[in-house]
């Protein structure tokens, strides 16, 4: 059960003067602590819990925002951040287990850092739980004094605690801040998430932005998983841990619920390894079969045949969009050949005309002279003229002292909704 903290106790310790003429912003509420499970797809087990608050008058629910209102109509923001932070570590009742627990922490806290990270340590040592176990959850957006801020986080390290950034991505998040704060895990804004499931393009973003968060030195949490679709995206960004509706909602921390929660994650991972495992052997035989073509289309053209006709067959592989001829210096050798349901472009753009272009600067085409007895992929990039996810891939053809390079332009968006892996080399 929850233990109670009066809230009166908070407002007697709070740093704005004549707080004890105010009326005490919980009379008449029912306040609980409700305790949402994180986990770590790697160790396939629970490691943390987020502390939310859970509000009703007795009849009706109080949505946590609309508490915070009241608080900050009253000017006792301060006071009821502080009773929270309280009131979830008291009531936590899984201190003696291997687990983080995170804890929102207000802007407006920031500005009395001393005073309250004080508390907070006394609140750990009374209730028999190492700060190192407490995540103090910031916005890092949300406070419009960023030297403050700083000052808050380096105290809060200073002390044992470990600092999280919630909702990252969204507004003016920046690197710079992310970098200056150094969090031990980042919090990725469900928004993210939810766009990534509907927009291949916000996938690749959210990708990317995993990985850059990853390789700047902070763990990625993903939350709001609500589905089995955004599970999965989650889990193909390699995010470090989860969090969300379809893994725990909040409530009670249980020993018995956890081994199940965790038993129903394994069961996703294992589905996981084995969708990998199909998707790789379906990818694998389409590779083999670009490369079949392509090479094939080589021959075709060393027996001379037209360009189009003998990248006919190539054409009919899933994606490929345009086929083109660069010689030994790079100049492209004609105009571009296109698959037959984009031989007709919708709109005029002069960069598809691009006979007498140079292209030895690309990737494709360097890799193309450095390994020529290769078929040669580069990494993603925005093609021209469609401005369009592109990866070309090239090789080298010789026919006596006359060395060019074929090049054939696909859209991996198209293949594998978007999750194809092409390999530097076919």
């Amino acid at each position: 059960m929850n233990r109670v903290i009066a809230f009166s106790r908070y407002q007697a310790k709070a740093p704005e003067a004549a707080v004890t003429n105010k009326q005490d912003l919980l009379e008449g509420l029912n306040v609980r602590s409700a305790y949402q499970p994180i986990f770590s797809p790697t160790h396939q087990k629970l490691v943390g819990f987020e502390a939310l608050v859970r509000v009703d008058d007795g009849s009706r629910p109080l949505s946590p925002a609309a508490l915070f209102e009241r608080a900050l109509t009253s000017s006792q923001t301060v006071q009821l951040d502080s009773f929270l932070l309280h009131h979830h570590v008291d009531n936590f009742t899984g201190r003696d287990q291997p687990v983080w627990l995170f804890l929102n922490i207000n802007p407006e806290t920031c500005t009395h850092p001393t005073s309250s990270l004080d508390r907070l340590v006394d609140q750990c040592t009374e209730c028999g739980i190492s700060p190192e176990k407490l995540v103090l959850e910031l916005v890092e957006t949300a406070s419009d004094n960023t030297e403050a801020l700083i000052q808050f986080v380096n105290m809060a390290k200073s002390r044992g605690f470990r600092i999280a950034i919630d909702d990252f991505g969204t507004g003016d998040s920046n690197f710079e801040r992310l970098w200056q704060i150094n969090p031990t895990i980042v919090k990725i804004d469900r928004s993210l998430l939810v766009n990534a499931e509907h927009h291949n393009r916000a996938r690749q973003l959210l990708e990317s932005l995993v990985r850059m968060i990853r390789e700047s030195g902070s763990l990625v949490l993903l939350e709001g998983i609500e589905n089995d679709v955004q599970a999965r995206i989650a889990l193909d960004t390699e995010a470090d841990l989860l969090q969300g509706f379809l893994f725990g909602m909040p409530g009670i921390v249980d020993s018995a619920l956890a081994a199940s929660q965790e038993a129903g994650l394994s069961a996703m991972m294992e589905q996981t390894r084995r969708r990998f495992l199909q998707e790789s052997s379906d990818q694998s035989s389409f590779l083999r079969l670009l490369r079949f073509e392509i090479l094939e289309a080589c021959h075709r053209l060393a027996r001379g045949e037209a360009f189009a006709d003998a990248c006919s067959a190539v054409f009919d592989m899933g994606g490929v969009k345009r086929c083109f001829m660069l010689n030994s210096d790079g100049v492209q050798q004609g105009n571009l050949a296109f698959a037959r349901k984009d031989s007709s472009p919708q709109h005029f753009n002069p960069l598809y005309r691009s006979a007498g272009a140079c292209w030895a600067h690309r990737e494709y085409f360097l890799n193309a002279l450095e390994r020529p007895q290769s078929i040669n992929c580069s990494r993603p990039y925005v093609g021209l003229p469609d401005a369009a996810r592109t990866v070309t891939l090239s090789t080298s053809l010789t026919s006596g002292s006359t060395r060019q390079v074929f090049c054939v332009d696909i859209h991996p968006d198209e293949l594998f909704d978007g999750q194809l892996c092409f390999p530097a080399v076919l």
